[in-house]
């Protein structure tokens, strides 16, 4: 009985083409702004994924300055120094690498070429905990950190637009008046979660930019990272233990450094991403209810057209149950059918955006299926009330009617 119910549903359907189409174009722009959306918010939580493991999900930095204040301003302080670098090396039980960093940006000299990047000055433990290999040539040597050596390592995007792709490897280079040699090429990282390219860089061993490009032996910020994400927090209160000693904080009184943690920045922004996407999906979803509502009319109208038919067909011994499944699968097969379509356009819409956004294309079967789903489910409800207006129709003044 489904079956033939199905066919003369199709057949109703066929029949008016065009008011189909039209009836169900709510249907397919709902689903299609739905699935775009989705997909793209996967597509970006994925990305702030990778951004993190490319950082190094088990890592803290630590920079001096505390907590923002009211109106946006945040509490100055002093930078750190070496000593306490080594205090937390020999304190922290957590620990597994740290690096200092010092980083400010610099015209860098090539040949006829010459930009402002970013020059950081650190120790061969940066590359451990950042994540961040040497994919040619090589790291410092603890003796070319040690004695301050003019060497450096430079960014992908160094090597491919200041040497053209060439293995820089030996080249000379100029940052400011200070010359150094190129003995490395860091692997490529790409744009930087909160923007910026990460291998526009050089960078030098940490004394050698303090003696030769800053002139200071303060340290910008420290990078660590626990034995395993585990131990993150473990780590962290060590560090806050050992970073209040040094600096002299008063118990109760404000921290004058802060310690960011990469789970914590990656917990918040794909937390800021999912909120994001249900809003946006949420308004695209509107859709949905105006194209069941134009399902409710057309099928009311559809009703009203064939009442002949059904006074007919009750008559001649249909039941009330059989007039009401024909107009529900009507309903339901015309919301499905949009459903389809809108899924279809969604998934080329979001392959299409993606790269522009550069965002990966995340393929999500069970959003699929729950748009799909959802849209059938829209075409039952709102085909409810024509369906019993149909099936408790009178035959005899249904008969009548011209």
């Amino acid at each position: 009985m489904f079956i033939n119910t199905l066919l003369m549903a199709l057949r109703e359907i066929r029949r008016n083409v065009l008011r189909s189409s039209l009836t169900v174009l709510g249907i397919i722009i709902g689903v299609a702004a739905v699935i775009v959306i989705v997909t793209l918010g996967a597509g970006t939580t994925r990305q702030v994924q990778d951004e993190i493991s490319k950082m190094g999900s088990n890592m803290l930095t630590i920079m001096p300055g505390g907590a923002m204040r009211m109106g946006g301003s945040a509490q100055s302080a002093p930078p750190f120094e070496m000593a306490d670098l080594n205090a937390i090396k020999r304190e922290a039980t957590s620990l597994a690498a740290i690096a200092p960093v010092s980083l400010r940006p610099m015209q860098v000299i090539i040949g006829n070429d010459n930009r402002r990047v970013n020059v950081m000055g650190t120790d061969s433990a940066f590359s451990e905990v950042r994540n961040w290999k040497v994919v040619e040539g090589r790291l410092f040597t603890d003796s070319e950190v040690r004695a301050g050596k003019a060497v450096c390592i430079v960014g992908n995007t160094i090597k491919e637009e200041m040497f053209r792709g060439d293995i820089p490897l030996g080249a000379v280079i100029r940052i400011g008046k200070v010359t150094c040699e190129v003995i490395g090429v860091l692997e490529a990282k790409g744009q930087a979660m909160f923007g910026g390219d990460q291998d526009e860089v050089v960078v030098l061993p940490i004394r050698a930019f303090q003696r030769r490009l800053a002139g200071s032996s303060k340290i910008s910020q420290i990078y660590l990272s626990a034995r395993d994400v585990a131990g993150i927090q473990d780590l962290k209160g060590e560090v806050e233990r050992i970073m209040r000693d040094r600096r002299k904080i008063a118990p109760g009184a404000q921290d004058d450094f802060n310690i960011r943690d990469m789970t914590e920045v990656s917990s918040m922004m794909q937390s800021t991403t999912g909120i994001l996407t249900g809003f946006l999906s949420a308004i695209a979803a509107v859709s949905l209810l105006v194209g069941g509502i134009g399902i409710m009319n057309i099928m009311l109208v559809s009703v009203t057209e064939r009442t002949r038919e059904i006074g007919i067909r009750l008559a001649i011994g249909a039941l009330e149950t059989e007039v009401m499944l024909q107009f529900l699968v009507e309903a339901a097969a015309l919301s499905a059918f949009g459903g389809l379509v809108g899924i279809t356009l969604g998934l080329l819409g979001a392959a299409a955006i993606a790269p522009a956004l550069n965002v990966p294309f995340v393929w999500q079967p069970s959003t699929i299926l729950t748009a799909f789903t959802f849209s059938a489910m829209v075409g039952v409800v709102f085909g409810f009330m024509p369906a019993r207006r149909a099936a408790r129709l009178d035959p005899i003044e249904a008969l009548r009617h011209e």
